[in-house]
């Protein structure tokens, strides 16, 4: 789940367009040299609040993507299969509860210094202390033995502690200071930041020590454009590549082309699970809803609510639709036990429940209560505005009455447990189960907010992660039917994600990595290179 921060007003956003046109040479006559990048591509996403440190989640975004700056033990290859980095070999003892990670002897950080096995238990320790990335609440320490053996020893059992392996970037232990490193990085990745610009680029030049393959660009300038800038600053051609919502996916620009790509990106709406008894979360919201509380309101969405009509409209149809939140892509995907668009069936199953129309306006009530609730959604992210729209549409059709409210994330926070919620997820690590259904992090930040609560589920993702990685994919599959068949979300669909991409840049479609929640563009920057149009 993301909580987005959106950096740079208006004038700040024209401001920058303006100065790339001018800097660049504007309207389709870019000045800068071939090995040279110009992108805008975090038009979905932010700016990072504390600059690009790991420590505070710079890199990882539900999967580990590409920091750039820095580097991390393991990646994983377009087939999604896991590959060295610093790494040079991982064992895990019989019981998944001690990792081992031999690292190489000959990396450098950009000030000259040698990146040992201190370093990297010093950033995994420190990352566990903020909590502000990646998952590692199931790890209990980190320690070096040499320059170059890590050894991860955890709290519990956990065969998904590998996909943690992707998701920090090292940082040097020696003179790190959490206030200041996002601002001037010291790292050993491909690339070193040659300047940021706050709330309007970041400029990126090669690393000429990096120990791997180096990139063909040897210089990248992202520049930080709302999705109207974005697409103005394609069409004006200052940029290379920028990715836009799918609004724009259809619309023609010459010189350039469109690429998209599935992802395992899914949207659904939280569906609250529990009665309202005046149960509050530790952060004092309140847990669940007298109409979403009774299963019967869920089941009747889930059946009546006609997905590929809903993302044919709201992602203009760049997207897949999903019906239990498990992109087709993952191992432990599974058929759903029913299918959509029956709005028959939905009233029927609202009536067999006491759901009935007395009072003829066309909305279903229950005991002198009426099936209306809230939707919130992000009201910065255009498809997620489009979805509970749609939502709220057809939901009128088999009589229940649902209010479409977009807001904040400060908005949304304390109505998260007690209403619905549009929301993004998708990760290749299949922790994102236990996030999405386990009762014991029920209503904690954005863990279970539908506060399902099933003691069958929460045994199933203990199993699972007690198995090695390939068996319990399985087990996995089964947790998440269990949890589907209490129908917690109104799963949806699953995004691509949509660039406009300069006719002479290759972005090496054969090698692109698989997109979680947030993205992975620069996850195969190694393989693209300029061309002749």
């Amino acid at each position: 789940m993301d909580k987005k921060i959106l950096i740079g007003a208006v004038v700040a956003v024209i401001a920058i367009v303006a100065i790339a046109a001018i800097a660049l040479g504007g309207t389709g006559t870019s000045k800068h040299a071939p090995n040279e990048l110009v992108a805008c591509v975090a038009a979905h996403g932010e700016e990072p609040e504390y600059g690009f440190d790991p420590m505070h989640g710079w890199g990882y975004h539900d999967s580990g993507t590409e920091p750039l700056i820095q580097s991390t033990l393991l990646k994983r290859d377009a087939n999604n299969t896991f590959v060295n980095d610093l790494a040079t070999n991982y064992t895990a003892n019989d019981n998944f509860t001690e990792y081992v990670v031999d690292i190489r002897g000959d990396v450098k950080f950009t000030d000259g210094s040698k990146l040992t096995a201190g370093d990297v238990a010093f950033s995994y320790n420190k990352s566990k202390e903020l909590g502000e990335g990646a998952d590692l609440s199931s790890l209990k320490e980190v320690k070096a033995d040499g320059d170059t053996k890590v050894i991860f020893t955890l709290e519990k059992p956990d065969s998904t502690f590998v996909n943690k392996l992707t998701d920090v970037g090292i940082v040097p232990e020696k003179g790190y200071d959490a206030d200041n490193y996002g601002k001037n990085p010291i790292g050993s990745g491909p690339y070193k930041l040659a300047q940021w610009d706050k709330g309007q680029q970041f400029i990126l030049e090669i690393n000429d020590d990096y120990y791997g393959e180096k990139p063909y660009f040897t210089k990248i300038t992202n520049l930080f454009l709302d999705p109207d800038a974005a697409f103005a600053a394609v069409k004006n051609g200052d940029v290379d590549i920028a990715e836009v919502p799918v609004a724009y996916a259809n619309e023609t620009i010459n010189g350039f082309h469109m690429e998209y790509f599935d992802s395992i990106d899914v949207r659904g709406i939280s569906l609250p699970t529990q009665m309202n008894t005046g149960n509050v979360s530790e952060d004092n919201v309140t847990i669940g809803n007298n109409v979403t509380g009774d299963p019967a309101i869920r089941e009747a969405l889930n059946v009546g609510v006609n997905r590929t009509k809903l993302l044919e409209g709201a992602l203009n149809g760049f997207g897949n639709v999903s019906y239990t939140g498990v992109a087709n892509q993952l191992a432990w995907s599974f058929e759903a036990p029913f299918t959509d668009g029956d709005v028959d069936k939905a009233k029927q199953i609202l009536a067999e429940a006491g759901w009935n129309d007395t009072n003829g306006d066309g909305i279903v009530e229950k005991n002198g209560t009426p099936a209306k609730f809230t939707v919130y959604y992000n009201a910065k992210a255009s498809e997620r505005q489009a979805i509970a729209v749609a939502v709220a549409e057809q939901a009128k059709e088999i009589g229940i009455d649902i209010e479409a409210v977009g807001g904040s994330w400060d908005d949304i926070d304390p109505n998260k447990y007690s209403q619905g919620v549009v929301w993004g997820f998708g990760s290749a690590d299949p922790i994102e189960l236990e996030h999405q259904y386990d009762s014991r992090v029920a209503c904690t930040g954005y863990d279970n907010p539908e506060a399902l609560n099933d003691s069958a589920v929460d045994a199933g993702i203990d199993a699972a992660k007690a198995q090695a990685l390939d068996a319990s994919y399985s087990t996995g599959s089964g947790v998440a039917q269990s949890a589907t068949s209490h129908y917690p979300f109104l799963w949806v669909g699953t995004v691509d994600y949509t660039y406009f991409v300069n006719d002479t840049l290759d972005i090496s479609n054969s090698t692109h990595l698989i997109y979680p929640h947030g993205g992975d563009i620069w996850g195969n920057i190694y393989d693209w290179k300029r061309i002749e149009k």
